[in-house]
């Protein structure tokens, strides 16, 4: 969860509809680029847009499954199986609403981004630099997993909706490093979900140093966490439109 961070949106024009974004949601900051994940014929149902918007997000980890699809995709030049669109969006929508992150002033998009920086939905093991794992579509630690009540971070309703909870426990923390920021609401805004991204990447003395104006000093990983973030979320916003087309 701290170092295996490589990643931005997958598909090519959804992927440039986000990255034009960047600069103007987070000032200063460059783009990164990122490998592309091409998708294989696949029969999944774009049609799901009922999963996302048309019917209210599933209340339980059963239900979500009972709906979710997957689709093959190309990845490191191997067919993997992942989550399709539609699904993603259900998933994370259904994970917002278990963590009510609209009480700390996120949405289901930030649940979105924040997977598309940590795996681009595609689960895999990476490690911390001092070689902890990171597992999962969340790439969570193992004692932080344990400690959000997950017993297979390999499950991606699992690893989500425990991504949403230890989400909404980096805005609470963030909201206390940056509540002089409150007389701005989108420069508070940016800063919380930059706040999220440090708490989710840093471990506690790391994240300790930050204090919501010092963002250019963070290690280069954690920045590009934030970027990928918020393209990740721009996506999520593009794909509903396109869903719902």
């Amino acid at each position: 969860m701290h170092s295996f961070l490589q990643t931005v949106p997958a598909r090519a024009a959804l992927a440039c509809l986000a990255v034009a974004g960047i600069a103007a949601s987070v000032p200063g900051q460059v783009s990164h680029a990122a490998p592309r994940v091409a998708k294989l014929p696949t029969t999944t149902a774009a049609a799901a847009v009922a999963a996302t918007r048309a019917v209210p997000v599933p209340s339980s980890p059963a239900a979500v499954r009972s709906m979710m699809k997957f689709e093959t995709v190309r990845w490191g030049g191997k067919p993997v199986r992942t989550l399709d669109d539609a699904s993603r969006l259900m998933l994370a929508r259904a994970a917002a609403e278990k963590a009510g992150l609209r009480e700390v002033g996120l949405s289901y998009r930030d649940v979105y981004g924040v997977i598309e920086a940590e795996t681009s939905w595609i689960a895999r093991t990476g490690a911390s630099k001092d070689g902890t794992p990171n597992l999962g579509l969340a790439q969570l630690e193992p004692r932080t997993a344990r400690g959000l009540g997950v017993d297979d971070p390999a499950d991606p309703v699992e690893s989500v909706f425990a991504a949403a909870m230890y989400m909404r426990q980096g805005a609470e923390w963030a909201s206390g490093r940056i509540g002089k920021l409150k007389s701005d609401p989108a420069l508070y805004a940016a800063k919380l979900r930059e706040g999220v991204s440090v708490h989710y990447n840093l471990s506690i003395k790391g994240r300790n140093k930050w204090n919501g104006l010092n963002t250019a000093q963070l290690p280069v990983e954690t920045q590009r966490h934030i970027r990928n973030a918020v393209a990740g979320a721009q996506e999520a916003a593009a794909l509903e439109r396109q869903l719902a087309a």
